[in-house]
């Protein structure tokens, strides 16, 4: 939990100049309220992680690159709890009523943060802003409770201001451990991250509101008092209305996202998985987005698919190995090989291996793949799973159908020591087909791609193809590419161990719409025009490099 205190080192006085500390007037015994103070403590810090954590998911999901949005995020809220501190030493004269409107305005901004971000990015296409706003509001809210309830306890029980302090921090640390705990496990699987911000908001405003009407209404004045009731009344109304209300508001969001065709829309656990499309006729109509992005699109898959599959495949290809790929496309084109022995997807997300099996159009569109006996499933993280003894000189042919590598999640999965692991599996002779970004909108991404490849021990041969239609597999995170240009054509790299990789496609290939052995040697000599004369450093865990 970040620390929402004074800097560490320094201790607040045990009674504020020109505020004289007098005992409250309370409903229980000194020690009760005191464990009541913390409770609230405790309390009050779970709800404030979970918005922090909240702010972070969301940022990560709608902006996309994670690792700068956590520090957006939390550089601004460190810096606005710093701001709320001190504006609290306003409130020391009526820390009862201070904090009793704090926790209010907290549990509506914080309870409301995901809905108002997920609608700026629905119906405004930019949800920045409204990310820095709401990290800089709940953190200034966050840093002004803990000087208040400083004031608070002291007010139950005169004690040494470092014991008060050992105290209060050590309610807030547990309870900023509880939230954490309870933001993954169980607030964002079970009740989503719309839902459970306003059940966080809720709680946040019943305990809050709830120790100072009760133990501190004493000091309150009438009128105080009938605001606070006002308020909390009204933001808990808000948030009642708004949780009945977010099925509603969700749909109407998605369908300004994605259009009005959405048939499956499902958070797996992994990823948000939404397919669109209508549920009868062509293929060629359905979209599939996995977290927002545009995975597949049945206009011009096949151009990508195709091109990735078919090269690698000149040669031995007893034993195929796809490394993601679980809508089962780039399997469709393996199993078009008859001497094809074996195909071993491995997938993370199982919720896009049942929907790539079930769906009519889906399983349509990869030709029933999952139904061919000679395909095999593995539901794991790819990287964990080749560093296994099970994956260890199997394969003739690994093809690596993954995210873009401009997708932080992702970029474990081009960095060198993944690229070593992959050459490890291969059978002597084998090659490796990897997709590695548009190379004419991000030639930066694609070649450090290139030269991993190359660190890891492997020999390659760029190449891309063209005719794009669509997005697909596009941007990393929410970027299509250089100044937001469209990607023009798919990057892809085909490496061997023991040789450079030739790039043809066998004449009893079977027929092919889009790639042919000439075209694929024209776009080789096309993106060997584009390699920089310096080259570029690899991508490796430690120094990932397609930021």
């Amino acid at each position: 939990m970040i620390d929402r205190s004074a800097p560490r080192g320094v201790l607040p006085a045990a009674e504020p100049r020109g505020v004289q500390t007098v005992q409250a007037v309370l409903p229980v015994r000194p020690r009760t309220g005191r464990l009541l103070v913390l409770a609230t403590v405790f309390v009050c810090a779970a709800c404030g992680l979970v918005y922090e954590l909240e702010l972070l998911a969301l940022g990560s999901y709608l902006i996309g690159d994670s690792v700068t949005q956590a520090s957006v995020v939390l550089s601004v809220m460190v810096f606005a709890m710093g701001v709320g501190s001190l504006l609290a030493k306003r409130l020391r004269h009526r820390p009862a009523f201070g904090f009793g409107a704090i926790e209010a305005a907290l549990a509506l901004l914080g309870g409301f943060s995901a809905m108002t971000l997920y609608a700026s990015f629905a119906w405004l296409g930019e949800s920045r802003p409204a990310l820095v706003a709401f990290s800089f509001g709940i953190g200034v809210l966050i840093g002004a409770e803990i000087p208040l309830l400083m004031v608070l306890i002291q007010r139950i029980r005169r004690q040494d201001a470092g014991g008060a302090v050992a105290d209060l921090f050590a309610a807030d640390y547990v309870g900023a451990l509880a939230g954490g705990l309870a933001f993954p496990f169980l607030l964002l699987p079970v009740l989503g991250q719309l839902t459970g911000a306003m059940l966080t908001g809720t709680v946040n405003a019943v305990v809050g509101g709830g120790l100072v009407l009760w133990l501190f209404r004493h000091d309150l004045s009438r009128r105080c008092r009938w605001l606070l009731v006002t308020a909390n009344a009204t933001v808990l109304a808000l948030l009642a209305s708004a949780t009945v209300l977010v099925d509603d508001f969700e749909r109407a969001a998605r369908t300004a996202v994605y259009g009005a065709e959405v048939r499956v829309a499902a958070q797996t656990g992994v990823q948000e998985l939404v397919l669109t499309g209508p549920s009868t006729g062509s293929p060629r109509s359905l979209d599939l987005f996995l977290d927002g992005r545009l995975r597949v699109s049945g206009y011009d898959e096949y151009r990508y698919h195709e091109a990735l599959v078919h090269p690698a495949m000149t040669g031995p290809h007893t034993r195929v190995l796809v490394l993601g790929g679980g809508d089962g496309l780039a399997a469709r084109e393996v199993l078009r090989y008859r001497d094809v022995a074996s195909v071993t997807v491995v997938e993370l997300d199982p919720g896009v291996v049942r929907l790539a099996r079930t769906d009519p159009m889906l399983s349509a569109l990869n030709a029933r793949a999952y139904a061919d006996p000679r395909l095999g499933v593995v539901t794991e993280d790819a990287f964990r799973w080749l560093r296994g003894p099970a994956a260890r000189d199997r394969f003739d042919v690994i093809v690596s159908d993954l995210p873009d590598p401009g997708i932080t999640p992702s970029t474990k999965l081009y960095s060198q020591e993944f690229y070593g692991l992959a050459a490890r599996a291969l059978k002597p002779g084998g090659r490796i087909a990897v997709h590695a970004g548009p190379l004419t909108t991000r030639p930066r991404t694609y070649w450090t791609v290139e030269s991993t490849l190359r660190a890891a021990g492997l020999l390659t041969t760029p190449y891309s193809t063209g005719g794009r239609l669509s997005g697909f597999a596009a941007g990393p995170d929410r970027t299509q590419g250089a100044a937001d240009a469209p990607p023009q054509d798919w990057g892809f790299v085909l490496a061997a161990r023991d040789r450079v990789p030739e790039l043809r496609v066998d004449r009893d290939t079977p027929a092919l719409r889009a790639v042919s052995t000439r075209g694929l040697r024209d776009a080789a000599r096309d993106a060997a025009r584009s390699r920089p004369a310096a080259g570029l450093p690899p991508s490796t865990l430690p120094h990932p490099r397609y930021h």
